[in-house]
């Protein structure tokens, strides 16, 4: 069978492209510009609105696969493992897409959604979701759904009832995303008025109906400025609601547009080249330094080690970064050096398989519990140090070391990361010679000399 998965997903990626690369994006349709919000049709509020949406840059953010959460592949798998991803410090639980699959030209992708305002049966009801919502809450995690806003299936209703909603050849056949080979998906024209009102009117039902706290909004590139600024502007007028919205994508106007995070893809790139291809550890600051160049205040960007599509056609962070040791020293980066924190599931266990979302392989949770051991522990610091959540980043270069100091007012931590997989000894930057610390590992004592001997891929954290 794993044999199976294999070719099965090789396939379909070429089909897909992973949803995550968006290379080829399509030109953004001229619409009046900055329609206004829409603010009728509001389903009745259900339960209390959560009132304990982080500011973003505390935000720790956990992505689920619910095909690949449980053996059971339904929401109610995941509750009993709630209090297991809030030791981890998280406050925001992502679900990949919960919506009715498509099955005409399928290949039972989530984001192909057969209906914007339906439950997939596969993973529960309306009611089951809504427990799973409610029983986060109560552990202060808000909750996220995935949007693919981009596209739907070629069996959803709109097809048929509204075939204007979609983009058209000149034969007036509907298309797949151009400058794609998404062939089991049908692309929105958002030249359409009517269709964007009924899409910002589904987005609007969820945060009602089942008390969401916001969107990962899927190929965001894809879908114009206007329309995004549209829909988060109507999101903002539900009464008593601060929302958490995430953009996949890395256009700069999605933070004009509403967004608070988009995806830090040139980090995580810049993280594989310095630990898989032996690239000098000074690119992550440079690379860090681009990705925030010029964005507005207050905004931030994803950082991970892994997420649904790198693990489901390229690799798990232990093959990407050169096994447990290697992935935990770049979580470390990813993690510390600045932006919001994504955990995916599995990863905190270093789940040695890739995990398909066409398909079920459910996540064996006694693999390695050393490393969600290690996990729990760094993330208690950075919940525990400003610092590495809002802090001034001083970042001191070395070929192989990646050594960074965060400070926030009084409070100072220091980051110190072999990238390789051999010992080195770090030339110990004159700036932070001498100067006196605490482990915040192991609890000792430690003073900085002119050099320090690191272990293959260990990682330090100093704090004051």
């Amino acid at each position: 069978m794993r044999l199976k998965r294999f070719f099965y997903a090789l396939f379909f990626s070429l089909l897909t492209v992973g949803f995550a690369s968006l290379s080829c994006k399509k030109e953004n349709p001229v619409v009046t510009p900055d329609p206004p919000p829409v603010t009728t049709e509001n389903p009745v509020q259900y339960e209390t609105p959560f009132l304990g949406i982080p500011q973003t840059a505390d935000v720790v953010m956990y992505e689920i696969n619910e095909r690949a959460f449980s053996a059971a592949g339904t929401f109610a798998g995941i509750l009993p493992h709630l209090d297991s991803i809030k030791s981890l410090g998280v406050n925001v639980i992502w679900l990949m897409p919960i919506n009715p699959i498509g099955a005409v030209k399928s290949v039972n992708s989530p984001y192909c959604v057969k209906n914007y305002v339906e439950v997939n049966p596969e993973y529960g009801n309306l009611e089951n979701l809504r427990t799973l919502v409610r029983e986060a809450h109560k552990r202060n995690m808000a909750v996220i759904l995935d949007w693919a806003a981009n596209h739907t299936s070629w069996d959803n209703p709109w097809v048929q009832a509204h075939k204007d909603w979609y983009t058209q050849d000149a034969a007036g056949n509907i298309i797949y995303p151009e400058g794609t080979n998404w062939q089991d998906v049908a692309d929105l024209n958002y030249n359409n008025a009517a269709m964007r009102l009924e899409m910002i009117k589904a987005l609007k039902y969820w945060v009602l109906t089942a008390n969401v706290d916001g969107y990962r909004c899927d190929a965001a590139d894809y879908v114009p400025y206007s329309f995004w600024k549209q829909a988060i502007d109507s999101l903002k007028l539900v009464p008593n609601r601060k929302l958490v919205m995430l953009a996949e994508g890395a256009r700069k106007d999605h933070f004009d547009a509403g967004f608070q995070m988009n995806f830090g893809w040139d980090l995580f790139n810049k993280n594989v080249d310095v630990f898989k291809n032996s690239q000098p550890a000074s690119g992550l600051n440079t690379t860090h330094q681009s990705e925030y160049s010029g964005l507005p205040n207050g905004v931030q960007k994803l950082r991970f080690t892994s997420n649904h599509d790198k693990d489901a056609w390229e690799d798990t962070p232990l093959g990407f970064f050169g096994g447990k040791d290697g992935s935990m020293a770049a979580f470390v980066m990813a993690a510390y050096m600045g932006g919001v924190p994504l955990i995916y599931n599995g990863q905190e266990v270093g789940c040695p398989v890739k995990l398909p979302f066409f398909s079920r392989s459910p996540i064996n949770w006694a693999t390695n519990p050393d490393m969600m051991l290690a996990y729990q522990k760094l993330m208690n610091i950075r919940s525990s140090h400003s610092a590495l959540r809002s802090g001034s980043l001083e970042y001191y270069a070395d070929a192989d070391i990646a050594a960074f100091k965060r400070k926030y007012l009084n409070d100072e931590v220091l980051v110190i990361v072999n990238t390789r997989n051999v010992a080195k000894t770090y030339q110990v930057s004159g700036a932070i010679q001498n100067t006196s610390w605490t482990d915040a590992l192991t609890g000792t004592a430690l003073t900085l000399g002119n050099q320090l001997s690191m272990n293959a891929f260990e990682y330090r954290v100093l704090v004051k």
